[in-house]
């Protein structure tokens, strides 16, 4: 089983920690051709990346076939027997499939590029090997790598596209000139408060660009890399002084997830989205249906309980207690043993002081009801609300004790540098991050990942 909130499998026992030392490192890559002598380093590269990205997509091809001969063999071994007989007839589908080779071997080719035909689940297209690529920097292996970490990097890289197109052609045509003068500071500045980044972080952007321009003359490929790191450092700020930065359910323990935020920014939806996440990553789940203000939302948490398999623990009854619920869904998930119990809360508005208070009750209730569970507070925050989000979190700091954030919808919005905001201004780390309206559309945080999808054009 893999688990998704440390993104190995079950049955490995490499410790967290090791895994983060390697996230800079390049994974070794065996090259087919080691005749690279009159070849340049950047063509070395690449070929390399497409190597890796060959080895993770057969990996997972065969994987798919096992798992296809083991559902239905008789159907597989007819399906190969009558692929062996086309092939030795020498069909006219055999020579396309010939030519797209010769591609792969040649170059990474461009979606325009590619046959109408191509389709991302039977070949390998350019997102797949950008996305092999993000995977074996971070120190993993080819045949450790599943098609659902290569789908959702393709849909995170798709998802920031609107931020990245509106940043990475004017930040490479004016970080490539050299020491920033006034005017690219007015433009760089311009451009990273488009994107929500901030003020205090953008500003904290400039002054290290400014800083490293001065001290040597970088081309704009090499400066965008150095951006890059700057990003990064700020979005791991919030967990510079923490031993394990990881964030997952403690097995064996009940965990509670309080899930906090104003109506609309997808708060029940992430409740379904989690309750998926920690089911496939082999957590037992429970789904504490305390928002009982807001007309139908009991129903769609119980439609999302469904949709994970996961239980629903409500009140039948029209505006009841909250806390009441909060107090039966824990005693539930205590005498079933479960890991994590996951509280959906009403959308409170930071102008209704009853609501807080209501908030400030429930913890309370868990605080009391489960002194020995292991508690977290999460925002959830739409990214297409820039800045009016960011004030949405200040307001819910202190009431709910928030100790993460959630941030959903990234793929509708050229606003994706609120993430920046968000560390910067509440010194509050992202866990997880949403990137689509399907169930598979929520994932751990990866501030590396987050990065190159937002930059590598």
């Amino acid at each position: 089983m893999f688990n998704w909130f440390r993104r190995q499998h079950s049955s490995s026992n490499q410790p967290q920690e090791q895994e983060q030392e390697q996230e800079q490192e390049q994974q070794p890559i065996v090259v087919e051709d080691q005749d690279t002598t009159v070849e340049s380093s950047e063509e070395v590269t690449e070929k390399n990346q497409l190597n890796w990205a060959k080895a993770a997509f057969k990996n997972i091809q065969q994987r798919k076939a096992q798992e296809t001969t083991e559902v239905n063999p008789t159907e597989a071994e007819t399906s190969e027997t009558a692929e062996e007989t086309v092939t030795a007839s020498g069909p006219a589908w055999m020579q396309k499939s010939a030519r797209l080779e010769q591609l792969k071997e040649t170059a990474i080719t461009s979606p325009a590029d590619e046959p109408e035909t191509t389709t991302q689940t039977d070949d390998i297209d350019e997102e797949f090997v950008w996305s092999a690529n993000v995977l074996a920097k971070q120190g993993r292996k080819a045949e450790d790598v599943s098609e659902e970490e290569i789908n959702w990097l393709k849909r995170l890289r798709r998802g920031l596209g609107k931020t990245r197109r509106g940043l990475v052609n004017q930040l490479k045509s004016i970080v490539g000139q050299g020491p920033l003068n006034q005017d690219a500071v007015s433009d760089i500045e311009s451009l990273l408060l488009q994107a929500d980044v901030g003020v205090e972080a953008t500003d904290q952007i400039i002054d290290a660009l400014q800083t490293k321009l001065r001290q040597e003359s970088l081309p704009s490929n090499q400066a965008l890399e150095y951006l890059k790191e700057i990003l990064q450092e700020i979005l791991d700020s919030p967990l510079k002084d923490v031993e394990d930065i990881g964030f997952e359910p403690e097995k064996g323990k009940l965990n509670i997830w309080l899930l906090t935020g104003v109506n609309g920014v997808g708060k029940t939806t992430t409740i379904g989205k989690l309750a998926n996440l920690a089911q496939k990553s082999g957590y037992s789940c429970m789904i504490a249906a305390a928002d009982t203000f807001r007309a139908a939302a009991v129903e769609q948490v119980k439609v999302w309980g469904d949709r994970s398999g996961t239980e629903v623990i409500a009140n039948p009854g029209k505006n009841t207690d909250p806390a009441a619920v909060v107090f039966d869904g824990i005693a539930a998930a205590q005498a079933r043993n479960t890991e994590l119990l996951l509280v959906d809360t009403a959308g409170r508005l930071q102008n209704k002081k009853n609501l807080m208070d209501e908030l400030t009750k429930i913890r309370r209730i868990v605080d009391k009801k489960a002194s020995n569970a292991h508690v977290e507070s999460l925002l959830v925050l739409d990214a297409t609300l820039g800045q009016n989000g960011l004030r949405q979190a200040q307001v819910f700091a202190e009431a709910a004790q928030l100790s993460g954030v959630v941030l959903t919808k990234l793929d509708g919005t050229a606003k994706g540098g609120v993430a920046l905001a968000v560390v910067q201004e509440l010194n509050l780390p992202i866990r997880f991050i949403g990137a689509g309206e399907g169930i598979e559309d929520l994932r751990p945080f990866s501030s590396y990942e987050f990065v190159e999808a937002l930059l590598n054009g």
